[in-house]
C-alpha cells in the first residue's frame, strides 16, 4: 500500500525502526553518541544530501535514502534515459526514454515516498562552484566516470579551511561516500576530505583503461573497437562535421551517431561484422556492463554509511569495502591509507623527476602527465613564472591559447626557460582548481657528484 493512503497512526510508527537506533544506546555506539530524538529530527528536516549520478547505482541510492527517513535530496545528472537503462534502473519507464534521468528519477521518488523532496538538476558537476557544494552535509556518488570522481573530490578538499597548526577545520569537512560497480564486483568507501585518503590518494586501484594501439587501428584493424577507436582518433580531429574546436561528447546522440557511420564504413571495408550504435557508444564512454544485483548491494552500502556518518549511531566504514559476488559471495574491508605527496590532498607540490630538460620536450611532459599512474590527468595546461613573467606554455582547452602555445610542445624544456626546481600550474578537467607541480632535473644531481 502507498504510504500517503496509510492510516494515521500506521504513519505516524513510520521511523520506529529508527528511534529503536537513535534513541537508546547500545554496545557498538561510539563514544561521541549521545541517544536522542534530536538526530531522527536532524535526518527528517535539516540534513541536506546531494546524489550525483541516476543511473543504475543512483537509482537504488535514491530510493535507500529516501525510504530511510532523508527528505531534503539533491539529485545531479547530465544524462538522458535510453531504452537498455530499463532492465536494472527501476526508476524509469518506457515513457521516460530520452528525458532527462535527474527530472524523471526525482518525479518518481517525490510520488511514492510522502515527506520527501527530490530536487533534481540536469547538468553537469562542474556547472556548479563551491557555493552549491557548501551547503551540503554528505555527498553520494554513484559515478560511472573516474574524471567525475576525481573533480567532486578536489572539489570538497577545495572547500577545507586550516587551523593555524596546520590542522583540518573539521567543521569545513564534507564527507563523501563512494560507491561503484564493474559486472559483479563493486566497492563502497567514506572519504572525509583532509583527514582519509582520498580518490587521488587511490588512483592506482582503478582498472586500466583499455587503448588500442595506433599502428592496429590505423592499419590492420581486426575488431569494431578498432573502427571506433580510428574515428575517434583521426577521423574526427580531421573532419569534425560540428566545428573543429568542437570536442567528441559521448553523450551527445549527433556524435555518436556520426561516429557510428563512419565506424560502419570502415568496418565493412575491412569485412569487419559487430557494429553497433551501442557498442560506439560504450567505447567513447568506456560503458562497462552493470549488473543489477551487485547495484543494490553497493548501494545498500553507501546508504547505511549515510546513515551512520548523518546520525554517529555507528563507527563509520574505516574506508573502503569491495564486494564481489561473480562466484559465491565475498567481501572485506581495509584502510586506504592517505597518500603523503598526493596530488589532490597533501599540501606538498609533487614533484617530476626530469633525467635530461635539454632532451625532454614540453609534449613529453604532458604525456607524462597523462599516462603516468601517479597523475592520470586528460588534457593538462600549464603556466609558469619564467624570469618574473607569468607565462602559458600550453592549454589545448581554448583553441586560440592552442594555436599561440602549439610551437612550444616541440620545444625542450631547457629551451623554454624552466629551471631545476621550477613550479608549474596545472589545470586539468580531473581538478576543479589548479595543482602545483614541481621539476626536479637530474643532470644537476649528476653534475654536482
Amino acid at each position: 500500500m502507498d504510504l500517503l493512503f496509510q492510516p494515521a497512526e500506521v504513519q505516524n510508527k513510520r521511523w520506529n525502526h529508527l528511534r529503536k537506533i537513535l534513541e537508546r544506546s547500545g554496545p557498538f555506539c561510539p563514544p561521541n553518541f549521545t541517544a536522542s530524538t534530536e538526530t531522527l529530527e536532524f535526518m527528517l528536516n535539516t540534513c541536506k544530501i546531494l546524489v550525483i549520478g541516476a543511473g543504475g547505482l543512483g537509482c537504488e541510492l535514491l530510493k535507500d535514502l529516501a525510504l530511510m527517513g532523508f527528505r531534503d535530496i539533491y539529485l545531479i545528472d547530465m544524462d538522458t534515459i535510453e531504452l537498455s537503462n530499463l532492465n536494472r534502473q527501476f526508476l524509469f519507464r518506457r515513457a521516460d526514454i530520452g528525458h532527462s534521468k535527474a527530472y524523471r528519477a526525482a518525479a518518481f521518488v517525490n510520488s511514492r515516498v510522502p515527506g520527501c523532496t527530490v530536487t533534481p538538476y540536469f547538468c553537469k558537476i562542474q556547472d556548479f562552484g563551491a557555493g552549491f557544494y557548501r551547503q551540503f552535509h554528505i555527498i553520494v556518488c554513484g559515478l560511472d566516470s573516474i574524471v567525475a570522481r576525481r573533480w567532486i573530490n578536489g572539489m570538497l578538499i577545495s572547500l577545507l579551511e586550516y587551523e593555524d597548526d596546520g590542522s583540518v577545520d573539521e567543521t569545513t569537512i564534507i564527507p563523501l561516500i563512494d560507491g561503484g560497480t564493474e559486472g559483479f564486483k563493486g566497492n563502497a568507501r567514506v572519504i572525509l576530505p583532509g583527514m582519509t585518503a582520498c580518490i587521488d590518494c587511490t588512483l592506482d586501484l582503478f582498472p586500466p583503461q583499455v587503448s588500442y594501439p595506433l599502428c592496429t587501428i590505423a592499419n590492420t584493424p581486426r575488431l569494431p573497437e578498432h573502427c571506433i577507436e580510428y574515428v575517434k582518433i583521426i577521423q574526427w580531429p580531421k573532419e569534425n562535421p560540428f566545428g573543429s574546436d568542437i570536442a567528441l561528447d559521448g553523450d551527445d546522440p549527433q556524435h555518436i551517431t556520426w561516429v557510428y557511420e563512419k565506424a560502419q564504413e570502415r568496418a565493412n571495408t575491412y569485412s569487419i561484422s559487430g557494429m553497433s550504435y551501442r557498442l560506439v557508444q560504450g567505447v567513447l564512454k568506456n560503458i562497462i556492463p552493470a549488473v543489477a544485483s551487485t547495484n543494490a548491494v553497493i548501494a545498500a552500502a553507501c546508504a547505511t554509511e549515510v546513515f551512520k556518518v548523518a546520525s554517529s549511531c555507528c563507527e563509520p566504514l574505516n574506508n573502503y569495502m569491495v564486494f564481489n559476488d561473480s562466484d559465491g559471495i565475498y567481501s572485506y574491508t581495509y584502510e586506504a591509507e592517505k597518500k603523503p605527496d598526493c596530488l589532490a590532498c597533501s599540501q606538498v607540490p609533487r614533484s617530476i623527476e626530469v633525467e635530461d630538460p635539454s632532451a625532454m620536450t614540453l609534449q613529453d611532459l604532458i604525456r607524462h602527465l597523462c599516462d603516468s599512474v601517479d597523475f592520470q590527468m586528460k588534457s593538462p595546461g600549464l603556466t609558469a613564472t619564467i624570469n618574473g613573467k607569468n607565462r602559458t606554455l600550453y592549454m589545448a582547452a581554448v583553441k586560440s591559447i592552442e594555436e599561440a602555445t602549439r610551437a612550444n610542445l616541440t620545444q625542450s624544456l631547457s629551451e623554454l626557460g624552466l629551471k631545476d626546481g621550477q613550479e608549474l600550474m596545472v589545470a586539468d578537467v580531473t581538478n576543479p582548481t589548479a595543482i602545483l607541480i614541481k621539476l626536479k632535473f637530474q643532470s644537476n644531481e649528476v653534475e654536482m657528484a
